[in-house]
């Protein structure tokens, strides 16, 4: 008995002595976290979610501020001041950072995910990490990869039954060249716009239209300025997470984990409300008058074939060794 009480005590000891240690690790720090979506959408409920673990885990000692709804710039502006220090954290479409490492455009390919499962499995695999990976040199630490969803086309001009009808329209489109010559692939007119500007462009009928998952048509309101709804699933944007190297540095081993645990928690809540969200937005905005309308199975394989030149021409921007790896990967994935 005597000796169970000592080794009870002596664990006692040990735990309160890690946990002093462990205190001692974790600093009063204040992060500051960007993203473009509003208020209420499923990226910003997951920046909700890490900003309360960050929160819990350190103790209160680690505050993350929230800078929703574009209200610090648009990503190009983010990702520069990320770069510089004076921002901690983005979360933000993977593929804009393709200017920081050329092999980050291959989430851009056009039907390269047929469903969140395969699309899962690469960016929490090796594929994803590895891609993240090069972004160090450039300034940037990836976390994880969060999930805006399958983008879909509107306009305020026609409906879009089959992909002759997309010819001619103005459609906006993320700033970099893989997204602007898939839109030139389809006859149509792109337009690079950062997001913030997106409403207003479309408002004023400076473009037609745009594309993005139906949780941004739905959270950003724009079924005020839009009319048609055509659901095409044409690209998957997987949501790179990710904190200045500047400010990485300074951190102790406790807290780099302690963001890491976060992250990796908050990852699951905001794919599981991305999904949870979906058919919900849809209902709405057909409530708010939207006509939305699917394409056909034929159509989607012409809209696919006319895709293919692109796919094939960025395969070989981002280097064989990326596509191929990306390829050989979802294959395996598909048996």
């Amino acid at each position: 008995m005597k000796r169970l009480m000592l080794k009870s005590i002596a664990a006692a000891v040990s735990v309160v002595a890690f946990g002093v240690a462990s205190a001692q690790d974790i600093k009063e720090r204040t992060i500051k976290f960007a993203h473009q979506n509003p208020v209420g959408h499923p990226i910003v409920m997951g920046m909700e979610k890490f900003a309360s673990l960050v929160a819990a885990k350190s103790g209160g000692k680690i505050k993350v501020n929230l800078f929703p709804g574009g209200v610090l710039g648009s990503d190009q502006a983010n990702v520069s001041a990320l770069q510089g220090g004076t921002l901690e954290m983005v979360v933000l479409n993977t593929g804009i950072l393709a200017s920081q490492a050329k092999e980050l455009a291959i989430f851009d390919f056009p039907f390269l995910f047929s469903n969140t499962k395969e699309a899962d499995a690469i960016v929490d695999g090796p594929v994803g990490r590895k891609l993240h990976a090069k972004l160090e040199e450039k300034g940037i630490v990836g976390l994880s990869y969060w999930e805006l969803g399958f983008r879909n086309i509107t306009n305020s001009k026609r409906p879009l039954n089959k992909v002759e009808d997309i010819a001619g329209l103005k459609l906006r489109v993320i700033p970099n060249p893989i997204n602007v010559d898939w839109v030139k692939a389809l006859d149509a007119n792109p337009t690079p716009l950062p997001f913030p500007e997106v409403y207003a462009a479309m408002e004023q009928k400076a473009i037609d239209g745009h594309e993005n998952p139906v949780t941004v048509i739905n959270a950003n309101k724009f079924y005020e300025v839009q009319k048609y709804l055509t659901i095409t699933n044409h690209q998957y944007n997987p949501q790179s997470v990710i904190i200045s190297k500047k400010f990485w540095d300074t951190l102790s081993a406790a807290e780099k984990k302690l963001i890491d645990d976060a992250s990796d928690e908050a990852t699951k809540y905001q794919r599981e409300q991305n999904r949870a969200i979906m058919n919900t937005a849809l209902e709405n905005l057909k409530k708010n008058n939207m006509q939305v309308n699917e394409l056909s199975s034929a159509e989607v394989g012409k809209l696919r074939d006319k895709m293919k030149p692109v796919i094939a021409k960025y395969s070989a921007t981002v280097g064989e060794a990326s596509t191929s790896e990306m390829m050989a990967e979802l294959a395996k994935l598909r048996k």
